[in-house]
């Protein structure tokens, strides 16, 4: 029974990780649950054993691939550094990410450029604006820590500057999707990073 479970999950991830890959490639509108299919290696028997639609597996790949930027919010938050270091390493490691972890960069791909958002995808849209939600709250905690300990001036209100740091790292990385032929992030990155560091220290 046990490897009948391991074996069921080892076919739910692979039809994820085809879904993500054609996602990512050709749009959600433009991928359907047989190339889906096709693309694991499976009918669309066990797409529907695991999954009730298309909406449900989309939902379940961007959980999947997020998975990552979950585990940065939850490190931001939780470490024992001092919050202005934690704030660094949030930014470096978002940007390493981005260029070393092909799941992570997908799931930007789909929802920034592959997928009309409507209101079929209510569940979706709840998901991805409560992780901004907890990125952002999370941002600003850290923010006003290191205001406290004196790491960053207070001229500034946090939540204000939480905003600035999550919309310049969401700018960079629709940019950089959008159009990957400007610049090579992985060359780039570390300028990035430290511009927009440099930026929170201005009183």
């Amino acid at each position: 029974m046990r490897r009948t479970k391991e074996d069921a999950e080892k076919t739910r991830l692979k039809i994820i990780e085809a879904a993500l890959t054609l996602f990512s490639r050709n749009g959600y509108s433009n991928t359907t649950l047989a190339m889906i299919g096709t693309e694991a290696g499976f009918s669309r028997g066990p797409i529907y054993w695991h999954f009730k639609n298309k909406d449900d597996l989309f939902e379940a790949v961007l959980a999947y691939s997020q998975e990552p930027l979950e585990q940065l919010v939850a490190q931001a938050r939780d470490g024992a550094e001092p919050a202005l270091a934690r704030i660094e390493t949030f930014v470096r490691s978002w940007f390493m990410l981005l260029v070393e972890d092909a799941w992570f960069r997908q799931s930007f791909e789909i929802l920034l450029n592959k997928t009309e958002l409507t209101e079929a995808m209510q569940s979706t849209l709840e998901r991805e604006r409560r992780l901004t939600q907890s990125m952002i709250e999370t941002l600003e905690a850290l923010v006003c820590s290191a205001q406290e300990q004196g790491q960053l001036p207070q001229g500034q209100a946090a939540g204000q500057l939480a905003l600035m740091i999550y919309t310049q790292l969401m700018g960079v990385t629709q940019t950089w999707l959008f159009a990957p032929g400007l610049f090579d992030l992985s060359e780039q990155r570390a300028f990035f990073a430290e511009r927009l560091l440099r930026s929170l220290q201005q009183p």
